[in-house]
């Protein structure tokens, strides 16, 4: 019976060491796999030891959760220290099969236990795993943010930069206007100083204005008396003087007529110098009648075609042009802001002269031009540079005269040859000066002996 008892104790007894074996293996493979569990988990610290520089408040949550993991670890070291001690302590008992078996119950207990928490280890190591996850997934997220939010300060520093740059130009710029508004605030008060020195001129201008204004009235109140004379020299002119002037002419000629016959012929070239003689007294009368006109008329200025009036005199002196077998070439003439009355006088005088002097035996040819200049390229101080001037030209091929005669031709009375070989009075050129005076222009002569002569017109193109 006790034999039976022995054999019974003993199979159990191997059975319970086969499953002690069993049991040993896999706590064995279980130790193992503890093993590569703790190495993962120290490469995961050394991972999270690398990210810890990275992170922020997500390295503390790691910090935590590997402190909370190394916790396990120790208590899972403990766990398998404590199982192997068993396992030792197992084997002495293993030949003390009672209390063996009792403790083995307890064990087997204690290892579902240890197995449970194991597993709740083993559950909340996932847990982690998935948290290191979320966490690493949360760190890439952070990481792009971060690196936008870098990108975002490089573009702000950049930005930064080039305002940096802006605001110093800009502080340079007004460190300029600064010096410039210094240097202009310095012209300014010296502006200032010479308008005060202008005022101070202008107030002694004015004074001597003043003065010549009353010069002017008292001038003009004897304007006004001496052209009261001159109307009424020229009302005596016109009649007085005339009419017993075409008396003389008018008996002489019935003489010359009815007592041609009774006189000698001494008598009759005393009576036919008698005649010329009142023929140029006449015609200095009317030449002193036109420049007293020219004097009074009222300055009545029109636009006028100068081809008008270059035509109408073409066809008054007609039979002259012909006797003197002479051409006028007008070109390029434009309209002009004149007088017309007195402008076909003034042009009417230029060419009747040219008529007048021409050389015997050379076809005479007058040329007419005209242009409009600015009174800038003129370099004459009596014309103004800002003006615009109608130029006007009068060229002849005729006798001509010396150019020291160039001023003396416009002065009244002035004759540059005798009577006996040119008729005239010497004051149709006066005349045309006076005209161009009217006109508020300039008129200049220019000569050669014998190589004809050039008169040029300046007057305001408007």
């Amino acid at each position: 019976m006790n034999q039976h008892i022995d054999d019974i104790r003993s199979n159990e007894l191997m059975a319970a060491n086969k499953e002690l074996a069993f049991q040993h293996k896999e706590k064995e493979k279980r130790a193992a796999e503890l093993g590569i569990a703790n190495k993962e988990l120290a490469f995961q610290n050394q991972e999270k030891g690398k990210r810890a520089e990275e992170l922020g408040i997500a390295n503390k949550e790691l910090l935590f959760q590997n402190k909370e993991k190394e916790k396990r670890a120790s208590e899972l070291g403990i766990a398998n220290k404590e199982l192997v001690f068993q396992n030792e302590e197992k084997e002495k008992r293993a030949a003390e099969l009672g209390i063996a078996n009792k403790e083995l119950v307890f064990q087997n207990q204690e290892k579902e236990k240890r197995a449970a928490e194991l597993s709740i280890a083993n559950k909340e190591l996932l847990f982690q795993n998935q948290e290191k996850e979320k966490r690493a997934a949360e760190l890439i997220i952070a990481n792009k943010e971060l690196a936008f939010q870098n990108e975002e300060k490089e573009k702000r520093a950049a930005e930064l930069i080039i305002a940096n740059k802006e605001l110093a130009f800009q502080n340079d710029e007004k460190e300029k206007r600064a010096a410039e508004l210094i240097v202009a605030n310095k012209e300014l008060a010296f502006q200032n100083k010479e308008k005060e020195k202008r005022a101070a001129e202008l107030i002694v201008a004015n004074k001597e204005l003043a003065f010549q204004n009353e010069e002017k009235e008292k001038r003009a109140a004897e304007l006004i008396i001496a052209n009261k004379e001159l109307l009424a020299f020229t009302y005596i002119s016109s009649h007085d003087l005339q009419e017993p002037l075409r008396k003389i002419q008018t008996f002489v000629t019935v003489i010359l007529e009815n007592e041609h016959a009774n006189l000698s012929e001494n008598g009759k070239y005393n009576f036919q110098r008698m005649q010329l003689a009142a023929s140029r007294m006449q015609q200095l009368i009317e030449d002193l009648l036109a420049f007293s006109r020219i004097s009074t008329t009222d300055h009545k200025f029109e636009k006028t075609d100068l081809h008008i009036i270059v035509e109408e005199i073409r066809a008054d002196l007609k039979d002259t042009i012909h006797e003197k077998n002479a051409t006028i070439k007008a070109t390029d003439l434009c309209d002009a802001n004149i007088i017309p009355f007195q402008f076909r006088q003034l042009m009417y005088n230029l060419i009747s002269n040219a008529l007048k002097f021409s050389q015997p035996g050379i076809p005479l040819q007058i040329t007419i031009m005209c242009e409009i200049v600015k009174g800038s390229k003129l370099n004459n101080a009596k014309l103004s540079p800002e003006k615009n001037y109608c130029h006007i030209v009068v060229k002849d091929n005729g006798i001509g005269f010396e150019p020291e005669f160039s001023e003396r031709i416009f002065e009244v009375f002035q004759k540059l040859h005798s009577k006996e070989v040119y008729a005239g009075t010497g004051i149709g050129l006066a005349i045309v000066k006076k005209i161009v005076e009217n006109h508020n222009g300039i008129i200049i002569a220019t000569g050669e002996l014998n190589k004809g002569a050039t008169f040029d017109i300046y007057i305001p193109a408007s």
